[in-house]
């Protein structure tokens, strides 16, 4: 009796866990959709005295923004983001951070023709069939202009893992089915499609502008790598450590595959091959992509994301109607010919608030299992408040 009462408490408790929620001890909830007033998003579970620097937050949005190239949609949107809450002489309070972007540039007409017709490759059908209405409108909630909230949340999380000796960056590793052979990070922050090979690039590029040519779009595998990691973060069996970034990143609309270390050569390789021989220095190779039985294991966590091509197109697209009846569609607007390049900040700010939640998990559990002796040259006076 007694365990069918923890079972039946512990489904109510499933049921009534927030879709919109992400975390554990670090909780972001983000609000708004594409043609509404605002869209942001609210961090709870921050400790009071931390730094919090608006104009970095600020940075990263701005990175994320449309309009910035001849290969991403020409929108125009400031994103100007706005702290209504949890705040105070640039630090925080202990109390909720509420951030908030307004909407500017809205275009609902490009959508009026489409209202009745479900897009191909949208949630519009999905949306319908669950909830029985649903916002036409650059798709509402399901719109990928949410992500400007998640962008907001893990700028803040970013912040806090910098004294901690964690790094988050990213490229893209594949355009269009052409990848890149080098990783040069410079020539990353210096093209619009963000990939990491100057070599390959005019390929990428000149498949991107051909795809615009046809009103058709290409995708992507993004490369994040994080850097700075101690041994320990991660909660097998359910909170695995690359289950929870796994499950932060597949939360991305566009996103529709997820890989570690080797990923999916690994079963290409006998064991012999895969297995990453240990040294009193460390790793020698690292094919688990830094994750061993779900707990990061001081190594750099590699991971890629496979990014699908942008559902908008103008082509002419089979589909049906609210009725039923089957009839085509062209969409028109203003979309991305590839939004693996403004998804990239959207990633690793979620792998911040994923990493940035495991280690406070971590510490919660076994108080300074991460400190002191292992990061010894990190400003201690942050590093405690964060604690």
């Amino acid at each position: 009796m007694y365990l069918l009462e923890k079972f039946q408490n512990a489904t109510v408790t499933m049921i009534h866990a927030s879709p919109n929620t992400f975390g554990h001890f670090l909780r972001v909830l983000t609000f708004g959709e594409s043609h509404g007033t605002a869209v942001g998003a609210v961090i709870d579970g921050v400790k009071p005295g931390l730094p919090f620097d608006q104009v970095a937050i600020q940075h990263e949005l701005d990175i994320r923004r449309p309009g910035q190239n001849d290969v991403a949609s020409p929108r125009q949107e400031r994103d100007i983001v706005h702290v209504l809450s949890g705040v105070y002489e640039g630090h925080t309070t202990g109390h909720p951070i509420a951030l908030v972007v307004f909407n500017e540039g809205q275009n609902p007409s490009d959508y009026t023709a489409i209202k009745d017709i479900f897009r191909p490759g949208h949630s519009d059908l999905t949306y319908e069939r669950k909830y029985g209405l649903r916002d036409y409108r650059g798709g509402g909630r399901s719109s990928g202009r949410e992500t400007l909230a998640r962008v907001a949340a893990g700028a803040w999380a970013k912040q806090q893992l910098t004294p901690l000796g964690v790094s988050i960056k990213s490229f893209n590793r594949e355009i269009a089915g052409i990848a890149c052979e080098t990783i040069d990070w410079e020539f990353v922050a210096h093209n619009p499609l963000k990939v990491c090979d100057p070599c390959t690039f005019p390929k990428q590029r000149a498949a991107v502008e051909a795809a615009m040519e046809a009103r058709d779009s290409v995708g992507g595998i993004a490369e994040i790598h994080i850097t700075g990691l101690p041994i320990g973060l991660g909660d097998p069996v359910f909170s695995k450590l690359d289950a929870m970034l796994a499950y932060a990143c597949m939360s991305i609309g566009g996103i529709k595959g997820v890989e570690f270390g080797a990923g999916f050569k690994a079963t290409r390789m006998r064991g012999s091959q895969h297995n990453d021989p240990i040294t009193a220095t460390g790793f020698s190779t690292n094919n688990a992509g830094g994750i061993l039985g779900g707990i990061s294991n001081g190594d750099a966590i590699v991971m890629r994301l496979a990014v699908k091509p942008t559902s908008s197109i103008g082509q002419k697209q089979k589909t049906i109607d609210l009725t039923g009846q089957e009839t085509e569609i062209e969409i028109g607007g203003r979309h991305d010919p590839c939004i693996a390049p403004r998804l990239l900040p959207v990633a690793e700010a979620m792998c911040a608030l994923a990493i940035y939640d495991a280690w406070l998990t971590q510490e919660a559990q076994k108080p300074c299992s991460l400190c002191k002796d292992g990061i010894a040259e990190y400003d201690w006076k942050v590093v405690e408040a964060m604690l």
